[in-house]
C-alpha cells in the first residue's frame, strides 16, 4: 500500500493545531486515496478544537464554510477545509447535518462516517487511527459500511448510490451486508433531491464501469425514473468504449434505456434529472440518429452534419461503433478532414452577398439552402463567383 505523507502546507496546519494543544487529523477520502497511491482531489482535517479556536490559530488565513463547524483555511493558496470533531444527525437525503453536536472524541467523529475505507485518520507524524479496519477494507478492496448499513442508508440515503459509484470508480466489491442494507432501503431514493441522484448517476456513468448502473436499477434506486423494463446490460457494459464525456454517456444511457423500454423517451428522463438543455437535445438528436439509417453516402453524411452539428453527429457515431463495432466515427473524420461544405457558415457567399443581388427574406434563405446543397452535393464548386452567377441566374 502507498505511503501517506500529506503535502507540506496540509501539514502546516496539521502541526499548528497540534501546536495549540487541539488534536488534529487528516480525514475521509484524502487519506483513503493517499493509501491507494492516488491523488486526493481535496484536503480535510478534524479536530478537537471548536470552530471559533481554529479561527484563533489562523486569524489572517480562514474563512467560516456554508456547513456548521467547517473553517476553510488558507495556506500557500491551498485551501484545507478544517472540521471540529462532531456528531450528527443528517437530514435524509440532504448530505448534510441536520443537528450538529460537537465533541471531542476522534472515534466517535470517525464513526458518524459513510464506509469504513473514509473512516480513516492521519496524524503529523504519520500515525494512522483505523477504529473501524478500514485499512483491511481497502487492501481487500471491499466497500462496507461504518456500523449497521441500513441506519447509514436511512441518515443519508445518497451513500448507496455513493457504494456503487465507488465500486465502479475504485473496482472494489460491495461488502454483503451493506448490499443487503441498499436493497432494504432503496425506497428511500424516491425522497432524494433530484440534482443529487443526477450527479451520482453522472460520476458512474464516467468510471471505467459504467455498467454499474445495471446495479442501480436491479436494487431499486432508480425507480422514480425508469419504466419496468430493465435494460440491457451487454449494452450498458458496451458504454465503457465511449469517449469519457458526460454528454456521451448520457446519450448512450438513453439509446439503451430507450432500447429496452425502460424510458418513454430522453427528453422526459432528463428533465426528471434536471439535465440541461443542450444535454437533454444532444441525447435526443443522438437517439434519433441511432434509431434511422445509417448514411450511406457522403452526401448524406454531410446532410447529417447540417441537420445536427458535428459533436451530435460525433457523439451518434462514437455510440453506433460501441454498440456495434463499426469505424463510422473514422468516416466522419474522412469527411471533416476534406474540409468540404456542410453547413452556411463555410458557404462561400452570405446573406449579405444575396441581399445586395436583391434577394430579401424568404428568398434569401430558400437561395442559399439551394447553394449549400449544390455544394454538398458538389463540393469543388464551392467559388464565390459560381454561386453569385447561380443566385443571379445567369449561370450558363
Amino acid at each position: 500500500m502507498a505511503s501517506v505523507k500529506p503535502p507540506k502546507h496540509v501539514r502546516a496546519v496539521l502541526v499548528a493545531l497540534q501546536g495549540r494543544g487541539y488534536p488534529a487529523y487528516l480525514a475521509g477520502g484524502c487519506v483513503r486515496d493517499m493509501l491507494l497511491g492516488v491523488r486526493a482531489q481535496s484536503w480535510d482535517i478534524c479536530t478537537g478544537a471548536q470552530p471559533e479556536q481554529i479561527a484563533e490559530v489562523f486569524p489572517d488565513a480562514c474563512r467560516p464554510g456554508a456547513r456548521s463547524g467547517v473553517v476553510t483555511v488558507l495556506i500557500d493558496s491551498h485551501e484545507v477545509s478544517v472540521t471540529s470533531f462532531r456528531s450528527s444527525s443528517p437530514e435524509p437525503g440532504s448530505g448534510e447535518p441536520d443537528l450538529v453536536r460537537f465533541i471531542g472524541d476522534l472515534t466517535a467523529d470517525l464513526s458518524r462516517r459513510d464506509f469504513t475505507m473514509n473512516a480513516i485518520a492521519l496524524s503529523a507524524d504519520g500515525m494512522l487511527a483505523d477504529p473501524f479496519g478500514g485499512v483491511g477494507d481497502i487492501r481487500r478492496q471491499l466497500i462496507r459500511c461504518v456500523g449497521v448499513p441500513e441506519e447509514r442508508f436511512a441518515e443519508d440515503p445518497l451513500r448507496m448510490f455513493r457504494a456503487l459509484r465507488y465500486s465502479a470508480r475504485l473496482g472494489f466489491t460491495v461488502d454483503l451486508f451493506t448490499m443487503e442494507g441498499i436493497r432494504a432501503r432503496a425506497s428511500l431514493a424516491a425522497e432524494l433531491p433530484a440534482e443529487s441522484v443526477r450527479d451520482e448517476l453522472e460520476k458512474t456513468l464516467l468510471t471505467r464501469s459504467p455498467e454499474t448502473v445495471y446495479s442501480l436499477v436491479e436494487l431499486g434506486l432508480l425507480t422514480a425514473y425508469l419504466l419496468p423494463a430493465p435494460p440491457d446490460p451487454v449494452l450498458l457494459h458496451r458504454l465503457a468504449l465511449l469517449p469519457r464525456r458526460a454528454q456521451y454517456r448520457w446519450a448512450g444511457l438513453c439509446h439503451v434505456l430507450l432500447t429496452a423500454g425502460s424510458i418513454s423517451s430522453p427528453e422526459r428522463f432528463l428533465s426528471l434529472l434536471k439535465l440541461d438543455h443542450h444535454t437533454i437535445r444532444m441525447a435526443e438528436d443522438c437517439c434519433e440518429m441511432l434509431a434511422s439509417e445509417l448514411p450511406q453516402s457522403d452526401l448524406n453524411k454531410k446532410r447529417w452534419l447540417r441537420r445536427y452539428g458535428v459533436e451530435t453527429v460525433r457523439c451518434a457515431l462514437s455510440c453506433r461503433d460501441a454498440f456495434t463495432g463499426g469505424q463510422e466515427s473514422l468516416e466522419l473524420r474522412r469527411i471533416l478532414k476534406s474540409g468540404e461544405c456542410f453547413s452556411l457558415k463555410h458557404l462561400a457567399v452570405s446573406g449579405s452577398d444575396l441581399l445586395a443581388l436583391g434577394l430579401h427574406g424568404r428568398a434569401a434563405g430558400e437561395m442559399l439552402d439551394f447553394l449549400l446543397e449544390y455544394v454538398m452535393e458538389y463540393p469543388g464548386n464551392n467559388r464565390r463567383e459560381l454561386l453569385l452567377s447561380l443566385a443571379a441566374g445567369t449561370e450558363e
